[in-house]
């Protein structure tokens, strides 16, 4: 077995409780790939589900869930969820267990061939705010030719939300600080600054047309009143940061640990990862961090908005 490094949870809390340490890593076996990590995605999701105890998790747990690199094994008569791959193959993973790694081992069908386009930081940030977001466009029904409300444009799923839409010929309206509006413009949204008036702010930037959606990306009061107020039928508003109020008001929660979530996103990985090949995708980079810097990584995210996506990079 090869000797790597990863972090895991040994003890539920925040990223400074975290431990660094080597294990063994498996050969894979028939249905599996053992991927040497270049660049592992970061994202809030890793802290936020060892942060407490959770139903159904057992400690320590491996952090981390997507990750680029390249095949260093392939396991007998074995396959990748894009088709062949051999040995030295750029591929990208998700849905994975334990990315903050140098080398794991994971299922092969959770492995697709990594996008030329992009970057292995780049690429290691693509598909869990991509399946996220096309999720979130996707239980919404948002159509081509329709104006849908988006809380949080300029955030990771956001942007991808944007891009996703775009595509789609759907318009979107975007919440961000008014620093931010550059990026909501660049990647096609109309740009409005959250706060007090926010409804009437969104009514003017739609010009007389109906919101018929909305999308929720942040979380907080504010963003769930005017979706609530904007939107008519509240089967199309669907938020990923606020449960609870999604049980009070009659709305749509969607999350990766959701079973059909988990169905949905894991069918439209191949499509995310054309798109990307195709230069219709891109994924905004803030900076990397060393791998085992990961704690200050999460900080950083859990600070405010870093300006992009973040990836840690292992020593060698």
């Amino acid at each position: 077995m090869t000797i790597a490094e990863h972090w895991i949870a040994s003890s539920w809390g925040a990223p400074d409780t975290w431990e660094f340490v080597e294990h063994e890593v498996p050969p894979p076996g028939r249905g599996e790939v053992t991927i040497r990590v270049h660049a592992a995605g970061v994202n809030p999701a890793d802290a936020k589900h060892v942060a407490s105890a959770r139903s159904g998790a057992q400690l320590p747990v491996p952090i981390g869930y997507e990750v680029s690199g390249r095949i260093s094994a392939l396991g007998p008569d074995t396959r990748i969820g894009s088709g062949d791959a051999a040995v030295g193959d750029k591929v990208v993973a998700f849905r994975v267990r334990g990315g903050y790694a140098t080398e794991l081992t994971v299922p092969a069908e959770k492995v697709f061939a990594k996008p030329t386009t992009l970057t292995h930081p780049e690429a290691a940030n693509l598909l869990l705010a991509g399946t996220t977001a096309a999720e979130m466009l996707w239980v919404t029904g948002s159509a081509p030719g329709e104006t849908i409300l988006l809380h949080g444009a300029s955030g990771a799923v956001g942007v991808s939300v944007l891009q996703q839409a775009a595509l789609r010929g759907i318009r979107v309206i975007g919440t961000a600080s008014a620093k931010r509006f550059d990026v909501v413009e660049r990647f096609g949204g109309i740009p409005v600054t959250y706060g007090p008036g926010l409804a009437d702010r969104v009514r003017a930037a739609a010009a007389g047309g109906a919101v018929v959606a909305a999308l929720d990306a942040v979380g907080t009061d504010e963003a769930i009143d005017v979706s609530l107020e904007l939107v008519d039928e509240r089967r199309r508003i669907v938020t990923i940061a606020a449960p609870q109020r999604a049980g009070a008001d009659g709305i749509q929660v969607i999350a990766g640990s959701m079973p059909e979530s988990a169905r949905f996103r894991d069918d439209i990985r191949a499509e995310l990862v054309a798109l990307a090949q195709n230069g219709d995708l891109v994924v905004p980079m803030a900076r990397t961090f060393p791998l085992d810097e990961a704690p200050a990584a999460l900080r950083l995210l859990s600070g405010g908005h870093p300006g992009g996506k973040l990836a840690l990079i292992p020593s060698s």
